[in-house]
């Protein structure tokens, strides 16, 4: 914007725009009494006056002192005109960037090529601006810009094209599954489906999906994949994982061996022939029964003896509960001399091993009157490490049950020195077991009587206590 040089008898203080002096006419005001002038525009109504001039009521006004204009005296002003049209201006784009600077009547023909003038776009797509950026829109940006596909080579707008781009059946594309292939993008579907090397495939025996490439291999280990009898048998294809459940019930060629093997039988045959060889082997096969018995009985007394000898104890002292004693009492005295053994039992780890027995209607010169109460010396596990004959004291005690916190238990105590030249006292056979009672003990016949038993808690809840404890020396312990 720039203000008109003085002189051209323009209304003090207008601001004028160098495009618009540039397509206007300037004419002379008639009828204004001062000889004021102004611009009109060049249209087909002869010197239409546009603003500044005012008009109130059909009646145009002289900008500069607002009096009366008479419409018929307004006439053209050549001189002014050329005046103006003959400034120095700068272009009306100067602040945007461009350098131009000419006369006003030159602007419009630099304004046709100037590239900061904004200009709509020649596809009519609505858009404006300026000349400088129309060829990147005209060929990258405009939705109605023509656009040739470079693969199918079909026409399509902007705004279409953007739409067929990513879609055109012609382009040339990799394989989605990345098997290296490439085609156009109609042909991918088939590919994919048919042909490609990557593809997912079920197994047509399992069901379970592979990658094509990999599925041949997979057969070789599929668990459905049907396969030959190794007997030849005849039967149809078996699925591989029933090949085992077809040896054993259904093939008629499967060798098996004799059901007696565990027995011992080495019989091996076709499973049609098995019959016959069981009707024939049968005293062969009741004879290794027998056999596997006996052995399996010889196991048993060994397993029997390991368990107790882990379930002894081993710390030189054995309580010993005789449960339901009232009616082991009354079995004693219907069986004269009828014996009970205590569980086996060690002096200490690695010591002799020795056993308690009790005859609840007494023994000897306790018989039918006391309890009498023996110890005895079993074969042991560690006798070969031992010194011979035992020779430790020994302590039988029958428990008081009595209640502590009512009164002072009173068990009845009995201590003895083994005679070293009393027999059971020395190194035992190995024949001489537990149940052997042809071997006494050694202990007293008249530990109780009867009748002292029944004074104090003795018995409690039809149940006795004995308990036996060896002193063995600290030296033999460590």
């Amino acid at each position: 914007m720039e203000r008109l040089p003085p002189g051209l008898g323009l209304p003090k203080g207008w601001i004028w725009h160098a495009g618009q002096a540039a397509r206007m006419s300037w004419a002379g005001l008639g009828g204004c009494s001062a000889g004021h002038r102004g611009c009109v525009t060049a249209v087909p109504q002869p010197y239409l006056i546009p603003t500044p001039l005012s008009c109130s009521e059909g009646v145009f006004k002289c900008p500069e002192d607002q009096l009366p204009l008479d419409y018929a005296k307004i006439y053209p002003d050549p001189e002014l005109e050329a005046q103006v049209l003959s400034l120095a201006i700068r272009c009306i784009h100067s602040e945007e960037g461009c350098r131009w600077s000419g006369l006003i009547k030159h602007l419009q023909a630099h304004l046709g090529t100037c590239g900061f003038n904004v200009i709509p776009c020649p596809n009519r797509c609505s858009a404006k601006l300026s000349r400088r950026d129309l060829p990147e829109h005209v060929q990258h940006g405009c939705p109605k810009r023509r656009v040739k596909c470079e693969f199918c080579a079909s026409d399509f707008t902007g705004e279409a094209f953007e739409g067929h781009q990513g879609t055109c059946p012609q382009e040339s594309v990799y394989c989605e599954n990345k098997c290296g292939a490439r085609m156009m993008r109609r042909l991918l579907s088939q590919h994919t489906l048919a042909e490609c090397p990557k593809r997912t495939q079920p197994c047509t025996y399992c069901a379970k999906e592979f990658v094509f490439d990999t599925i041949q291999n997979h057969q070789y280990q599929c668990p459905r994949y049907p396969v030959p009898c190794p007997n030849q048998c005849g039967t149809p294809s078996i699925a591989r994982e029933d090949v085992p459940t077809h040896l054993k019930e259904s093939c008629n060629t499967a060798m098996l061996l004799c059901p007696f093997k565990e027995a011992g039988c080495k019989h091996r045959c076709p499973k049609l022939a098995m019959g016959r060889h069981l009707e024939e082997s049968t005293k062969a096969h009741l004879g290794m029964v027998c056999a596997l018995v006996s052995r399996q009985r010889q196991e048993i007394l060994e397993l029997r003896r390991d368990v107790e000898e882990l379930s002894v104890s081993s710390d030189g002292t054995l309580i010993w509960k005789i449960a339901d004693y009232a009616r082991k009492l009354q079995e004693a005295k219907a069986r004269s001399n009828y014996e009970f053994f205590s569980p086996p039992f060690y002096t200490h780890k690695y010591g002799y091993k020795l056993q308690v027995s009790a005859f609840l209607n007494g023994n000897g010169s306790g018989e039918s009157s006391h309890l009498s109460v023996y110890i005895r010396v079993l074969p042991g596990e560690y006798d070969n490490l031992l010194e011979w004959p035992f020779s430790y004291r020994v302590t039988f005690s029958l428990l008081d049950q009595s209640d502590p916190s009512l009164s002072k238990p009173q068990h009845i105590t009995e201590t003895f020195h083994p005679d070293p030249n009393w027999k059971n006292f020395q190194k035992p056979g190995a024949s001489r077991g537990s149940l052997d009672e042809s071997t006494l003990g050694f202990g007293y016949p008249k530990f109780i009587s009867h009748e002292d038993i029944k004074k104090r808690n003795y018995v409690r809840d039809n149940a006795i206590f004995i308990k036996a404890s060896v002193e063995i020396p600290q030296k033999i312990l460590a």
